[in-house]
């Protein structure tokens, strides 16, 4: 889940998720989010501490407010199948006033999440890593137009990724349903999926991909994911959602 609110209290009990997830609620809105909705998975939530703070196997250093959160997952049949999983919000951060500009940007939180995620790469070994990651990363996969976004910059986040040998994902067409108008800020030949409407549109108008999801290499040729952008299966949200696959061996899902 990504940019989840402060949840009523009288749901606190309901689902299972990170109860510190929302011990800064003072300072942000709206956070990622890791819930279990199943039996089928054992669920060991990362604590969020400061990026410099001496780290135990179930901790994580986070260095933005509302832009992670990690999990440990395990099928409890088959915990050798273990992977960590990481939900992300790049969060929008405003220009500095000595800039002179009011523009937004999210390279820099996606920066801040990477170098949290970096922690965990094996560099001398990246294909015994199983990480996967997904979330709201606020750019366009492919941008080249800079009415919206800043492509050069927002360039070094894709190539950070690959970097951290974290696979690109996608979703891209031709799994899911392609845009009804012309996708802003991109190429025409983008292979991007509408995710997002505004507050102009409705989900049949939706032309924007902000979500996006990646694994380990070699890890990522067992994930899968897709939109659920269908009209009929959008939701609620202004974003639609992902529905990603980790299959195991032998066809065992």
């Amino acid at each position: 889940m990504r940019e989840a609110g402060s949840p009523p209290e009288d749901l606190f009990g309901e689902i299972e998720y990170d109860d510190h997830a929302f011990r800064d609620r003072n300072l942000y809105d709206r956070w990622p989010l890791i819930v279990r909705l199943s039996d089928r998975v054992n669920v060991e939530w990362l604590r969020q501490e400061p990026p410099i703070s001496d780290l135990d196997g179930l901790s994580i250093g986070v260095s933005g407010i509302g832009t992670i959160a990690a999990a440990n997952i395990t099928p409890r049949d088959q915990p050798q199948y273990a992977f960590l999983a990481f939900s992300m919000y790049a969060r929008w951060m405003r220009a500095h006033p000595t800039t002179g500009k009011t523009s937004i940007y999210s390279d820099g939180s996606a920066h801040r999440i990477l170098s949290d995620n970096s922690t965990f790469i094996d560099h001398a070994n990246p294909e015994k890593q199983k990480i996967l990651a997904a979330g709201d990363m606020n750019m366009f996969f492919g941008a080249t137009g800079k009415d919206l976004l800043v492509p050069e910059r927002e360039q070094t986040v894709w190539n950070r990724f690959s970097a951290l040998d974290l696979e690109f994902l996608g979703p891209q067409l031709p799994i899911g349903r392609p845009a009804a108008t012309k996708k802003p800020g991109v190429t025409i030949t983008t292979q991007n999926v509408p995710i997002l409407h505004t507050t102009q549109q409705s989900p049949a108008d939706a032309n924007r991909q902000l979500n996006y999801a990646f694994a380990s290499r070699g890890f990522h040729e067992s994930v899968s994911v897709r939109a659920l952008n269908e009209t009929d299966k959008w939701g609620t949200s202004d974003h639609c959602r992902l529905m990603i696959e980790v299959v195991w061996p032998m066809g065992v899902p």
